[in-house]
């Protein structure tokens, strides 16, 4: 019987020689990729200006400006061209439901600045299951958000890179872990790195949507799009009636994605410099003026230019050219309005594909922010509250990207797939944080008698009031034209979250509430009598000398030696060298008929807890350190098995007593380098 131990010498687990290899690569690795690791005290400096708060957090709503509006126009298309004249006034409803949002949550980054967003507010004032409701809703559409966002990208530059389009899921993925490795080093370093391609957008779209105006209004360009000349067929013949509205409502839904990511900033407060809330507030309102302004410019420059997307091109648009492969949205806005000046449509439609495929970094700060608060309130797993090399939420970052990557593969990156499940958990979350904003400023005002301080209150009370109705509308509407088409699938996902979190939260609270009782107890606990010390022995050697020396040393009230008898004649040698030898502890053999190991070993420690149980029983087992993955085949793993077991065991303690083999030398280097205090430690050279 021999008994194995791990690899490494001192401090890493026994899970051998490879994994610790892997390690030591892996942290070479990680430095390239993250960077040098920062110190605690260096937060301060990882905290964010508004200039670059703004890409940081808003990128999925300013990204969502590129979609939406196309989404307006590919369902109204199901009912021909004459719909199309409904789309400002759609237009202006969600411009409207964006600006009622971001002035709630305006009032919501004052009230609650501690990064909590949505999950604190309805926490605080709906109570635990409401929270919990918001935080499954938001995390399902933090993943969506990734998803959609990616396979949209994927999706515009497949349009024009065939070989994109073939292998979609591939580049999503691709494109999946570049983003989280520049989110792993840091917000504020991949904010820099962010704030380019959102920069780049925000003027591009800008550029197209001013001179676009001024060519129409101020030259008098009759700006035609390529799309302008063809004749529109409703998909299933005439809408009317019942079915018209149905329609309006599902345009209208389809283009409240534009709203997405709005709620980023208030679970982001912590990450901007002071003042952190005023701060937040106004990027919060540089994002609703941006958005509004491009949504509105886009619906009106689309109708000014006749510009038509059908959800069938090939069926719906007649007088089309041969092999007609339809353009999105901006594309053939920016072939309108640059015309011969070509540079100009492929800025802003490389900025487009750039910034979509970028909008993913909303939600890789949101996450793993909303994931710490969670983790902190005991509802997710305690590592998501811990902070990485780079002062990131790094657990939450890789998990996030994990539940992405899962849902971009199991859709194929087909976005008109992914996007029926989008946007309902965010206006689940807006809802119910409109409603807690009700009760909060109602509780604030039963209190509050200072004239000045009620009338902001009541200011602000009603602001949320219009934002709730505002956001209940839009649920209701998005789970009426979306449910059966995909989203019951958020649904069920929110649900399964939900319970999941609740069975996290349980154990928490009962492994805390067991602790209590004990510490309660820890008075009237019986202190141990004594130390009986077992050294489990196959062979007579060094190891099993080492082992002996060291239980020796620790002065056990009772010291005895141990060995499984599995092969009589090998047990016969062994007590007759031992009793030859100058030995004074005896040995006790153990029979196993069954040639087991592990089991008459643990029957005997608790014959021993039965006999005395104040009695403390320390096995010390004897482990060879190896210095090559294969030689680990080589040796028995008895050790790890029994390991297992003696844990289980009440009043038993299990010490390794490592032998270190020559070929151990090999990984001499990759061992720390002696510092003072070492020796104390028990690390030696």
């Amino acid at each position: 019987m021999c008994y194995v131990r791990s690899t490494e010498r001192y401090r890493q687990p026994p899970v051998g020689l490879l994994l610790a290899l892997v390690s030591k690569l892996s942290t070479a690795a990680r430095r390239l990729v993250l960077g040098r690791p920062f110190r605690s005290d260096r937060l301060s400096h990882t905290l964010l200006p508004k200039r670059i708060a703004l890409p940081v957090f808003a990128s999925d709503a300013l990204s969502s400006v590129a979609y939406a509006p196309e989404q307006v126009f590919l369902i109204l298309s199901m009912a021909g061209l004459a719909a199309y004249s409904l789309t400002p006034w759609i237009g202006l409803a969600v411009a409207a439901v964006m600006l009622v949002v971001v002035a709630s949550y305006r009032q919501n980054v004052h009230a609650y600045p501690s990064g909590g967003g949505d999950f604190e507010v309805v926490t605080t004032n709906l109570g635990d299951n409401a929270g919990l409701t918001v935080a499954s809703a938001l995390m399902v559409d933090y993943v969506l958000t990734v998803a959609v966002s990616t396979a949209s990208a994927m999706s515009n530059i497949g349009s024009a890179i065939p070989y994109v389009a073939e292998h979609k899921v591939l580049f999503s993925v691709i494109a999946v872990l570049l983003v989280t490795a520049m989110n792993l080093r840091g917000v504020r370093e991949s904010g820099v790195a962010f704030a380019i391609p959102t920069y780049a957008f925000i003027i591009g779209m800008g550029a197209m949507l001013g001179w676009g105006f001024f060519r129409i209004f101020m030259l008098g360009d009759q700006l035609k799009a390529e799309s302008a000349g063809f004749e529109m067929q409703a998909e299933h013949g005439k809408i009317a009636g019942f079915a018209l509205v149905f329609l309006v409502a599902r345009s209208f839904s389809s283009g409240c994605a534009a709203l997405t990511g709005v709620e980023a900033i208030s679970n982001g407060v912590p990450a901007f410099r002071k003042p952190k809330s005023r701060n937040a507030a106004t990027t919060l309102l540089m994002l609703g003026t941006i958005s509004v302004t491009l949504l509105m410019g886009i619906i009106l420059l689309a109708n000014k230019t006749g510009v038509q997307i059908a959800e069938n091109p090939a069926k719906q648009l007649s007088g089309a050219p041969p092999h007609y492969i339809q353009k999105t949205l901006v594309a053939q806005l920016a072939q309108t309005v640059f015309g011969s000046f070509h540079i100009g449509f492929l800025l802003v439609t490389a900025a487009t594909a750039l910034i979509l495929a970028l909008a993913a970094n909303t939600a890789f700060n949101g996450f793993p922010v909303l994931g710490a608060v969670l983790a902190q309130h005991s509802y997710l797993p305690r590592q998501l509250h811990t902070r990485g090399d780079r002062l990131a939420f790094s657990n939450g970052i890789v998990f996030l990207s994990v539940a992405a990557l899962l849902a971009i593969i199991s859709f194929s990156a087909e976005v008109s797939a992914l996007i029926q499940l989008y946007i309902v958990g965010v206006f689940i979350s807006f809802t119910l944080s409109q409603i807690g904003m009700v009760r909060h400023w109602t509780r604030l005002l039963h209190n509050e008698t200072e004239p000045v301080a009620r009338r902001k209150m009541i200011r602000s009370r009603i602001v949320n009031t219009i934002g709730f109705l505002s956001t209940g509308t839009v649920l209701l509407v998005v789970l009426v034209t979306k449910f059966v088409a995909g989203a019951w699938i958020a649904v069920v996902t929110m649900a399964a979250l939900f319970i999941l979190m609740k069975a996290i939260r349980r154990h928490y609270d009962a492994v805390s509430r067991e602790l209590r009782e004990q510490e309660a107890e820890r008075e009237e606990m019986v202190l141990p009598s004594r130390n009986h010390a077992l050294v489990l022995v196959s062979k007579l050697h060094l190891p099993t000398l080492r082992a002996l020396a060291y239980a020796r040393a620790t002065r056990p009230d009772v010291l005895e030696a141990i060995t499984v008898s599995v092969d009589d004649a090998e047990t016969r040698e062994l007590v007759r060298k031992w009793e030859d030898s100058d030995i004074t502890v005896p040995l006790k053999v153990i029979a196993s008929p069954y040639r087991e190991i592990t089991r008459p070993v643990l029957d005997y420690v608790k014959r021993l807890n039965k006999e005395s149980p104040r009695t403390v029983v320390t096995v010390f087992i004897p482990e060879y350190v190896v210095g090559h993955w294969w030689e680990q085949l080589l040796h028995n793993q008895s050790a790890l098995r029994l390991k297992g077991r003696l844990l289980f065991m009440p009043n038993v303690m299990v010490t390794s007593v490592p032998w270190q083999l020559s070929s151990s030398e090999r990984l001499k280097p990759m061992q720390p380098h002696l510092a003072p205090g070492d020796a104390r430690r028990g690390i030696f050279d």
